[in-house]
Formats: C-alpha cells, sequence, structure tokens
C-alpha cells in the first residue's frame, strides 16, 4: 500500500519592484516608472559619484545626470543578469572613466588642487586627526569628512577598486569587469588601498570605518 504524499506548493519569490517598473516603461514608455526607478536609486548612484570624483558634489551630479540618461536610452540592452542596481553603477562608472580620460577640465583642476594640498606620497594620520578636531563636529561627519581626506590620497586605481567594491555593492568580479582590469590586478589595488586607509584613519580604530561611511 503505498503512503499519501502531499505535494506543497512551490515557495514563491517576492517580485523585484524593478523589474515591474522596468517592464512599463520598455511596454509602455511610462516616464512615471522610469521616475520612481531613478527615485529609487539616485541616492546610491551620486553618493558612489562623489566618492569616485573625489568629492566633488556638482560635478557628481552632473555625472548622475548623464547616467540615467544613458540608462534610459539602453534600457533594451538590460537583460535582468544582475541587479537593476549592479547594471546602473556600471554605467555610472563608464560615465565617470570617459570624462576622466577626456581630460575633464572640472577633474584637471580638482587634481591640480589636491596636489597642491597633499604631501606627494602620503597625509599622515596626526593630519587627518587635527582635521577633524579643528571644528566640533558629530562623529558621523567627522569620519565622513576623514574618509574623503583619505581616499583623496589614494592612487586613482585604488580609489576606484575601494569605491566599487565597498559603495558600490559590486563583488569584486563586478568591480573588475565595470572597470576593464583583471581580478587580480583588482585584489591587488584593493589590498594597497585598505591597508593606506588604514593607516590614514587609525585615530578611528578600532570602529568599522568603511561600514560606517556607507
Amino acid at each position: 500500500m503505498k503512503a499519501d504524499v502531499t505535494v506543497l506548493p512551490a515557495r514563491q519569490l517576492p517580485e523585484d519592484p524593478d523589474l515591474a517598473l522596468l517592464q512599463r516603461v520598455r511596454q509602455h514608455d511610462d516616464r512615471r516608472a522610469f521616475a520612481l526607478l531613478v527615485g529609487r536609486h539616485q541616492g546610491v548612484v551620486r553618493a558612489l559619484l562623489r566618492r569616485l570624483a573625489g568629492g566633488d558634489a556638482a560635478w557628481a551630479d552632473e555625472l548622475a545626470q548623464e547616467t540615467f540618461l544613458r540608462a534610459y536610452q539602453k534600457l533594451d540592452g538590460f537583460r535582468g543578469e544582475a541587479r537593476f542596481r549592479t547594471w546602473l553603477i556600471r554605467i555610472a562608472t563608464n560615465v565617470f572613466l570617459e570624462q576622466r580620460r577626456r581630460g575633464d577640465a572640472q577633474l584637471q583642476a580638482q587634481t591640480q588642487a589636491l596636489h597642491e594640498a597633499v604631501d606627494e606620497h602620503q597625509v599622515s594620520a596626526d593630519v587627518l586627526a587635527q582635521a577633524s578636531q579643528a571644528l566640533p563636529l558629530s562623529d558621523a561627519v567627522a569620519l565622513s569628512l576623514d574618509m574623503r581626506r583619505a581616499l583623496a590620497v589614494l592612487s586613482e586605481a585604488e580609489r576606484q577598486a575601494i569605491v566599487l567594491s565597498y559603495w558600490g555593492d559590486l563583488s569584486h568580479a563586478e568591480a573588475a569587469e565595470a572597470l576593464g582590469c583583471p581580478l587580480g590586478t583588482l585584489k591587488t589595488h584593493l589590498l594597497r588601498g585598505r591597508a593606506k586607509l588604514e593607516t590614514a584613519l587609525a585615530a578611528w580604530a578600532p570602529r568599522n570605518t568603511m561600514e560606517q561611511c556607507k
């Protein structure tokens, strides 16, 4: 005699809200749906670009606008193989790198100012600590400012690797693909960049500074 077998219904995964909005944009050119996507992800994209741009908020906002414009134009190319946010971050990275390669005037001015203000090799933790104590700032604000100064000391490759991996929410493989470099090279930049950051932010130890600055 065969035992009764109870067939349980398949567990349904929650629908990704991004996919529903994307479908509305693709099928009906629904601008309101795309505006909702922008509102959902613009904070992450702008924060990422500000770090890549060395804290230049105005320039980062221009890059963010170009990122979402390009995303709208290339929406048919999104295949859903990665999260929509990951796809956006790749576009934002490409937009930044393209302007970087063209020798954008704002970036050149920023780099010149950086070279004048920062020691050729590194800024000591003591200088960073003194800067953070100049005004009675909250710990969160002071740490954010110190992190920005510390990121400015990194090489361009180290900063890009750190920003994409820790704030861009990309895996190492995804970050390497976005930057167009081998995975091993990315990991080398990450190790060197993190070591420099830990030295520059030693005054904040043993706090998890990378997490607090997200």
